[in-house]
């Protein structure tokens, strides 16, 4: 995966960033106002790699104590020895590297006094990065020593970023293929997140503020995923997506954009399929465009693997709404019962502490229950009165011919334990087997109360519908014999809160179920 880095198309100066995010601390601990000031005074106007300095003065080692556990982002701290005790100094060190555990940190011994506290013996016994006698510090030693302790406190800071920031790429990666399970929306917003979460790892990054957007090729439109609040609200941002597809697309050096902006493309399949747009307030090194493109080539794999299950769940629904559809023509009297059973087992679902996306996939599996009636002579199906026991031993066949039709795939297991136990009962005197519902899913023993709620409150050739009051009557007396009781006290709590009023409604006219009712697909998956 390429990374493009943009031109510059001279745009207004960019206001330098202010706050600590945007300095070197250093930290100046002496009993002597005077060597501090001398210090200040030394270093005035000094800037390293576009950073101004921040001097932060403690008199003791007790204050600067304080100091230290308040501010981990202090690069350089020169530390005089002999203070409120001879060894001060080297407690402060001590504190610093063992208490605190700040490892990054350059600490620079200052004394006026080596003998009190001598050179080798110091360096060898204390983890301390310098060693300087005061005398010797002039101004342009001293700059000299401070610049080189802050060139090593960036580059370990830059290789404990780069550890950080795999650490956080490899955690993320988990999370970025969880949410490609759910929707593109959550995907494309989580993979954001995920990002500009990357560039603010530590508190001596250079960046203060991150704004970035995910976009993706529908044919010639391009479509913004997922977008940061600030960069929404720019008027410029069409001129950017326009400039940032046509840089991925062509793969040429984008004009018209912030200097500091990058342009990540998304492949699949090595084709240009969106791109990640990302806007610093400064400049991102190597290390972090080098963290980026890892998540953005997560991103990539976890799309076209997104793509390839959006294309599958689509199918597996389409293949649902085949098999519910035959059976409804096949029995056209009990088509809409389809439907309502749908709407019927989500709702009880969800009151019984099932998620949304789950008893959504209750509602879908449910739709099967009489797939097996396609396999029913018409003669019985559609027969204006009671059935004779020989026609009720094959209508009970139903269940065994759903099975078979759904025994074979296994994103299909919770619809097939429906379509063969909705009919067993809890004391374990339904069919075909006989026992109890107990041991069936959660899914099959809602489509028990529900399926035969609906039957009872519908008209059939049969028979005339019941009154829904006298039908809920009827479910609550088979509590704990043919029903589970978990089951229909949820299904009461919402019979008499009024849930299920529309579909009771709905019932006694043509067309089953309203459309404002009706419920969405979605995938259905292996929950057996």
């Amino acid at each position: 995966m390429k990374l493009i880095r943009t031109r510059s198309e001279n745009p207004p100066p960019t206001p330098q960033p202010t706050g600590s995010r945007h300095v070197w601390k250093l930290l100046v601990v002496d009993d002597d106002a005077d060597i501090r000031e001398l210090t200040r005074m030394n270093l005035k106007g000094f800037r390293f790699a576009d950073r101004d300095l921040e001097i932060i003065e403690a008199a003791s080692a007790h204050e600067a104590r304080a100091i230290v556990a308040n501010h981990r982002d202090i690069a350089v701290a020169l530390i005089d020895v002999v203070m409120e005790t001879d060894d001060a100094g080297l407690r402060l060190v001590e504190f610093i590297r063992k208490e605190v555990g700040n490892n990054m940190v350059r600490l620079i011994i200052r004394t006026g006094q080596p003998g009190m506290a001598p050179e080798r013996h110091v360096i060898e016994h204390y983890d301390i990065d310098d060693y300087k006698d005061k005398t010797e510090l002039t101004a342009i030693r001293l700059f000299t020593t401070v610049r080189s302790a802050l060139k090593a406190y960036r580059d370990l800071r830059t290789i404990d970023l780069d550890r950080v920031g795999l650490q956080y790429v490899l955690q993320s990666a988990p999370d970025i293929y969880r949410i490609s399970n759910r929707s593109l929306n959550n995907f494309f917003q989580g993979v954001l997140t995920q990002i500009i979460g990357l560039c603010h790892l530590s508190e001596s990054s250079f960046i203060s503020t991150i704004d970035g957007a995910i976009a993706t090729f529908d044919e010639r439109d391009v479509k913004v995923q997922a977008i940061s609040d600030e960069l929404a609200h720019q008027p410029r941002f069409e001129e950017i997506r326009s400039h940032c597809a046509e840089a991925v697309l062509t793969g040429a050096t984008p004009d018209g954009l912030r200097k500091e902006a990058y342009v990540v493309p998304l492949m699949v399949q090595q084709k240009p399929v969106g791109f990640i747009y990302i806007e610093p307030t400064a400049d991102l090194n190597e290390s972090d465009r080098g963290l980026i493109t890892m998540v953005a080539q997560q991103c990539s794999s976890a799309l076209e693997n997104l793509r390839l299950h959006i294309n599958l769940t689509e199918s597996y629904d389409h293949m649902i709404d085949m098999l519910a559809k035959i059976a409804e023509f096949k029995d056209s009297t009990t088509g809409s019962h389809i439907r309502r059973i749908d709407h019927y087992t989500r709702l009880v679902a969800i009151e019984l502490g099932i998620s949304e996306e789950e008893a959504a996939f209750y509602g879908k599996a449910s739709r099967l229950h009489d797939v097996g009636k396609v396999g029913i002579d018409d003669a019985i199906l559609r027969k204006p009165g009671r059935l004779f026991p020989d026609e009720m031993d094959a209508m009970r066949l139903h269940t065994h011919l759903g099975a078979r039709i759904l025994e074979h795939d296994k994103f299909l297991a919770v619809a097939y334990d429906i379509a063969l136990h909705h009919h067993e009962w809890w004391a374990g005197k339904g069919y075909p087997e006989g026992i109890s519902s107990r041991e069936f899913h959660l899914a099959t023993r809602i489509v028990s109360v529900v399926d035969v709620f609906d039957a009872l409150v519908s008209r059939r050739p049969y028979k005339d519908p019941w009154e829904p009051q006298d039908a809920a009557d009827e479910i609550e007396r088979g509590s704990g014999t043919q029903f589970d009781p978990a089951v229909v006290t949820a299904f009461l709590n919402l019979y008499r809160a009024g849930r299920f009023d529309d579909i009771v409604h709905a019932t006694r006219s043509e067309g089953g179920l309203p459309t404002t009712i009706m419920a969405g697909p979605v995938s259905l998956r292996n929950k057996a």
